[in-house]
């Protein structure tokens, strides 16, 4: 139940916030909207307000806006439609809803940032983790140990620690830990050999200190909130580039790794048992990618509304309906392939996860 809910209020946050940008420049350049919807489907319930229609759907996932006079077909010429406004205006109203997605992402990475802090390395001689195959877990270490003491000499922080450990690879060390079970303590020695790292020729033991979160000022986490945006979408282009490049010159299908409404919803189940700070942090990335997927200059998108809004701009003179319904149909088409791909990836990792 409480995943379920959760799914409902991740997409529904994400969609809502950017079709409200569509709804307040529209109301910002003079167009009637004729209604703004929660869900899909028969209306529960709603209500008019501001020449508005409200309405709350029965399939509450998303929702839309529905701007006077959209359609071209159903353009009656009244000065309050649609297309009745000039061409910059219309591609304002389009680019509205990816900004505010990035607006949504923005202020959710500075809620993390000023409130909870940006994560680091704690300085305590405590294991945040034991990494699989190394001599810490064959020795029998556990995240929340307590390093006292290496070959004898105590240990006041994770430096010192990693310093001893680092100094004798391929060497048998004496470790003096503590841990807690339950209100007691216990401590115990343990022998082990570091392995040897074949770079920088350091022993290893395999284990990473705890995280703290240190809660950032509000400039830093202003700042931090912005380049975040701006670096996980550089990083987000980029793969897509070097994949579709790949393709092209090995004349081989994209090597891409998309997750479609089955894999959001997996990763949103799995986030929500991770508590409110992850659930906030996917919320920023499915928003940011959301704005960025839909600036891409693809008809039916954002971004493909834009693209001929410029060419209508530098024709001087609308597009046809043809050309209109013909750039729909390819965008359609596209959109539809990239759901397909989208979910047969979904369904081969949940087989390859259930076969495991």
């Amino acid at each position: 139940m409480l995943t379920t809910l959760a799914v409902l209020f991740v997409f529904t946050v994400v969609v809502v916030i950017h079709e409200l940008g569509h709804l307040l420049v529209c109301r910002w350049v003079g167009v009637r909207v004729e209604k703004f919807a929660v869900g899909f489907g028969k209306e529960i319930f709603g209500f008019d307000w501001k020449q508005i229609r409200w309405s709350f759907c029965i399939l509450p996932l998303g929702g839309y806006v529905k701007p006077a006079g959209e359609d071209p077909e159903e353009h009656t010429g009244a000065p309050d439609e649609f297309f009745a406004q000039p061409w910059y205006s219309r591609a304002a109203i389009a680019l509205a809803g990816p900004i505010m997605n990035y607006g949504l992402a923005f202020g959710c990475f500075f809620w993390i940032l000023f409130y909870w802090g940006q994560p680091q390395p704690s300085h305590a001689p405590i294991i945040g983790e034991v990494i699989s195959g190394f001599p810490a877990q064959a020795a029998g270490f556990q995240k929340g140990d307590q390093i006292v003491a290496i070959n004898g000499r105590p240990v006041l922080n994770w430096e010192e620690a990693a310093d001893e450990i680092h100094k004798n690879p391929e060497k048998a060390i004496d470790m003096r830990y503590r841990r807690k079970i339950g209100s007691s303590e216990t401590e115990s020695i343990v022998a082990l050999v570091p392995k040897k790292d074949p770079q920088k020729h350091v022993g290893l033991i395999g284990i990473s200190p705890m995280i703290d979160m240190k809660p950032l000022q509000f400039k830093e986490a202003w700042s931090g909130s912005y380049h975040q945006c701006i670096l996980l979408s550089a990083l987000t282009l980029k793969y897509l580039g070097e994949a579709l490049q790949k393709s092209i010159l090995q004349r081989k299908k994209p090597e891409l790794e998309l997750a479609g409404p089955i894999g959001i919803v997996t990763v949103i189940a799995n986030v929500v048992k991770e508590g409110m700070q992850a659930m906030v942090s996917l919320i920023a990335l499915i928003s940011l990618n959301l704005g960025l997927f839909n600036l891409f200059p693809i008809p039916l998108l954002d971004g493909g509304h834009v693209f001929l809004y410029l060419l209508e701009g530098l024709w001087r003179k609308p597009l046809s309906r043809v050309v209109i319904r013909t750039a729909n149909i390819i965008g359609a088409t596209f959109l539809i392939a990239i759901f397909i791909f989208a979910t047969t990836q979904d369904i081969t990792r949940l087989q390859s996860n259930f076969f495991k």
